[in-house]
């Protein structure tokens, strides 16, 4: 049996047709927006927002097309983060990306329902934000600094391979961090093994930065701890030139502020801990329940060291520590 062209090329046309028709039907992609809540600012946030950037767009997501990233930072001020996350939720975002334990709470206070990917937080567990690491319950999930307290010790060992007869060192905490008091129980235990007396010092943020510089050494730190906190992130430059103008070795939770001009840094890298905060954002848009996905704990931390910022102190670093740098910045 022979068929004409026309009865070939009509279904053709109709499929054609119908295309455009179902595109159109579908309309344009939906576009997500998500809110970055933190209550740190310049210089240590732009890379934090990049790397979760990237991580979006690892998967998919591209800013302007599909994702839109509300910036709210506080800035040091953690008085001011209630009201950005009342922000954040008045402008209906679909999720929250929170930084820091007193962001957590401060998105948590403000909404039970949006959901909330934290980041960078010491402790979520003792801090109360989630049921359990396994199944976190509620509508907060993400990645946690927390590898238990071995860091704090780890960190004083390595600061004193690095400074020889090393006695007295000082720890730069905020007492508005409520993860900053668990840090500074661990940091205490880990100091009693060590042999190494601590010298708490108090600061909430920069007008009392300087004043608990001129504290540590007076009472005659020979080195400085500084506890994870974005208050200490966001007036970093200041905690670094006090430290260089006392000749003072600080050891520092990261990479980025040993970047910035830190002598040393031990903890999770990260922008990694941001890019992996990436996929549970987008885990959650497509359906899945922040209460059902586990809390994510670091596998690796890295020590950096600052070649440029040890000679300003005159500090010789032996090789023994040199070697077991995962970077040294010249």
């Amino acid at each position: 049996m022979r068929f004409g062209t026309g009865r070939l090329l009509a279904p053709l046309a109709l499929a054609l047709i119908a295309a455009p028709l179902t595109a159109a039907a579908q309309g344009p992609p939906k576009v997500y927006r998500i809110g970055f809540l933190t209550g740190s600012g310049a210089p240590t946030t732009p890379p934090l927002v990049e790397a979760f950037r990237q991580g979006l767009h690892d998967l998919g997501y591209v800013e302007g097309r599909n994702i839109v990233i509300e910036n709210r930072w506080a800035e040091g001020r953690y008085e001011r983060l209630p009201e950005l996350a009342a922000e954040l939720v008045r402008d209906r975002v679909d999720i929250i990306l929170a930084v820091a334990t007193p962001a957590v709470r401060a998105a948590k206070s403000a909404t039970q329902t949006i959901p909330i990917v934290m980041a960078a937080v010491v402790d979520p567990l003792q801090s109360g934000l989630v049921a359990s690491l396994g199944r976190p319950g509620g509508n907060i999930t993400g990645v946690t600094l927390f590898a238990g307290p071995e860091i704090a010790g780890k960190q004083l060992e390595l600061l004193r391979e690095a400074v020889p007869k090393l006695s007295r060192v000082a720890v730069l905490w905020n007492p508005a961090n409520p993860s900053n008091a668990l840090q500074l129980g661990e940091t205490e235990a880990a100091a009693r093994a060590l042999r190494v007396r601590l010298q708490p010092v108090e600061a909430r943020g920069a007008n009392e930065i300087a004043s608990a510089f001129a504290a540590m050494t007076g009472e005659g730190a020979g080195g400085l701890l500084v506890l994870a906190d974005p208050a200490f992130a966001a007036h970093i430059t200041q905690v670094i030139d006090l430290a260089a103008k006392r000749r003072l070795p600080v050891m520092y939770w990261g990479r980025l502020l040993v970047e910035a001009g830190g002598l040393m840094g031990y903890g999770p890298n990260l922008p990694e801990t941001f890019r992996r905060a990436a996929t549970y954002v987008d885990k959650i848009l497509k359906g899945a329940k922040p209460a059902d996905l586990p809390v994510e704990q670091p596998m690796r931390f890295e020590l950096v060291i600052n070649m440029k910022t040890a000679k300003v102190l005159g500090l010789t670093i032996p090789r023994s520590v040199l070697t077991l740098a995962d970077e040294v910045i010249q």
